[in-house]
Order: structure tokens, then C-alpha cells, then sequence
């Protein structure tokens, strides 16, 4: 029997407990309609593009290849790596890729399915789950591309390559706490949306994908002030050496990103009866 569904002037804020226990149940409902919309969001992808999974392969060969030759020919100094530096920028960019897309991928899927939300009233955590699951279904793909990578290299994996799928799950986590704070606001003014493209492109120069974390100077506080920065440099780190250096930043913004994600669901929560309101009208 499905549960009848009563709405009230009275904020749901006034209950917290039985507010936090529907937010789970609303959850747990959403997980067979999440599934369903990200085959058919997974499908769509792939069915109406030429190179089809292939795009999930060019931008870390395309940007390895640009700034391995760029090294190569002394025009910029990257310094020194753990890694071969192509192994290095594909692993790299390839957790930055995903990054992003956690951090898109609210946005996206609110927009998209807007005409959905108008019309049927359904768990919005379904359409945030799906996204989650394309992001997890690209990386997977992109995986492939670093497995073949790290074996022509022939660098060594040990056992801490499992705990770099935690981190991992932690990076995404944070991606989707922001983009989940930034949603109700990208619904309202399409100027978010721009500004995030903007950003993402700074961000990327300031975050080590393509180069180590530096020794010294103002560049290096800056690189170390940037959220991400432990997050993508401890997954590689647990996916190659094995040796964290920076565990008190991971564990500084991984508190951040988990508790973050749980406050920025609830907005999402309390936000979607405006957003559907405003896409209706």
C-alpha cells in the first residue's frame, strides 16, 4: 500500500528526527528509479555519439599527450613525479574528470529532468542518485584507460589501491556537496552555471593534476589552501606509492565533504518545492 502523503503550511524543519527519517525512506524509495534513469541517462550518452565511450578516454590522453610534450620540450616545468608522467597526468586527470562531474552533475540533472519534476511527483533523490551512478559508470570506463596505462609503464599496485576507492568515493562526495548547494541557486540564475565553468577551468591550474604539490612559496598555500587538493593526491597516492602525505588535510576535508553532503541534501530537500515551482510557471 503506498503511503499517503500529507502537506502542511508547517516546516518540516520543526521536526528534525521525523524529517531526517523521511529524507532516508525517500532514499531507500528512489534507488529502482535511479537505476532506470541512469540506463536510459548512460544510453543516451553513448547511443547518440560517434566515438560513444571513447570520449570517456580522449580528454586524459588529449591533455597527458599536451602537457607531456610541453615538458619534453622545456616549455614548462613540471617538476618532479612519483610516477611516469604520463601515467601520472592520466591517473590525475582522470580523478579531476570525475571530480567535476560530481560537482556538475546535480545541476545537470535537475535541469534536464525539469519537465519531469513539474509533472509527477516522485523521490528528487532518484534523479541525484542516477547522476551518482553515471558518474561511477564513467570512471569505470576511464579505469580501463589507467589499468592499460600502468601496465605498459609496469608500475607496481599494492593493497592500499582498495583504500584509494574510499578516497575516491570521498572526492566524489565532495563534488556532489557543492553541486548540490549551488543547484537551488543554478535553477534561479543561469549566471551559476556560467561562473561554474569559469571556475572549474581556474580550479583545475591550482589543483596538482599535471603537475606535483610544489616545495615552497606562495604557489604551494595556494595549492594547499585548495579543497581538492588532498582529496585527488591521496587517491593517487593509495593507488600508486601507498604513502599518504598529507592524512590530516584528507581527514580535515573528508569531515567536510561528508558532513557537508548530509547539510547540503537537506537544502535540496527544502529548495525543491521552489525550484519545482519556478520551472512550472
Amino acid at each position: 500500500m503506498t503511503p499517503e502523503v500529507v502537506y502542511t503550511p508547517a516546516s518540516s524543519l520543526q521536526h528534525p528526527v521525523q524529517l531526517l527519517r523521511q529524507m532516508w525512506r525517500d532514499l531507500l524509495a528512489s534507488r529502482e528509479l535511479a537505476w532506470r534513469l541512469m540506463k536510459r541517462d548512460i544510453s543516451a550518452q553513448y547511443r547518440q555519439s560517434f566515438l560513444g565511450v571513447a570520449w570517456a578516454f580522449l580528454p586524459p590522453v588529449v591533455v597527458a599527450t599536451t602537457f607531456t610534450l610541453a615538458s619534453n620540450a622545456k616549455v614548462i616545468n613540471f617538476g618532479a613525479t612519483d610516477l611516469p608522467y604520463p601515467a601520472y597526468v592520466i591517473l590525475s586527470t582522470a580523478l579531476w574528470q570525475t571530480f567535476v562531474e560530481a560537482l556538475n552533475g546535480p545541476l545537470q540533472a535537475v535541469s534536464s529532468a525539469a519537465s519531469m519534476l513539474a509533472r509527477i511527483n516522485f523521490p528528487r533523490e532518484a534523479i541525484i542518485l542516477a547522476k551518482l551512478g553515471e558518474v561511477f559508470f564513467n570512471f569505470a570506463i576511464k579505469l580501463i584507460l589507467v589499468a592499460a596505462t600502468f601496465l605498459w609503464f609496469q608500475i607496481p599496485v599494492g593493497w592500499t589501491v582498495l583504500l584509494a576507492f574510499v578516497s575516491l568515493i570521498i572526492l566524489i562526495a565532495f563534488g556532489t556537496f557543492l553541486g548540490l548547494v549551488l543547484t537551488p541557486l543554478g535553477m534561479l540564475y543561469q549566471d551559476v552555471q556560467r561562473g561554474l565553468a569559469v571556475l572549474i577551468g581556474l580550479w583545475f591550474f591550482i589543483t596538482p593534476v599535471v603537475y606535483s604539490v610544489p616545495g615552497s612559496g606562495t604557489f604551494r598555500t595556494v595549492v594547499n589552501l585548495n579543497p581538492v587538493t588532498p582529496l585527488l593526491v591521496t587517491t593517487r597516492e593509495l593507488a600508486t606509492t601507498g604513502a599518504v602525505s598529507n592524512g590530516l588535510g584528507f581527514l580535515a576535508v573528508s569531515i567536510v565533504a561528508m558532513v557537508g553532503l548530509l547539510l547540503a541534501w537537506l537544502v535540496y530537500r527544502l529548495a525543491m518545492p521552489f525550484i519545482i515551482e519556478r520551472v512550472s510557471s
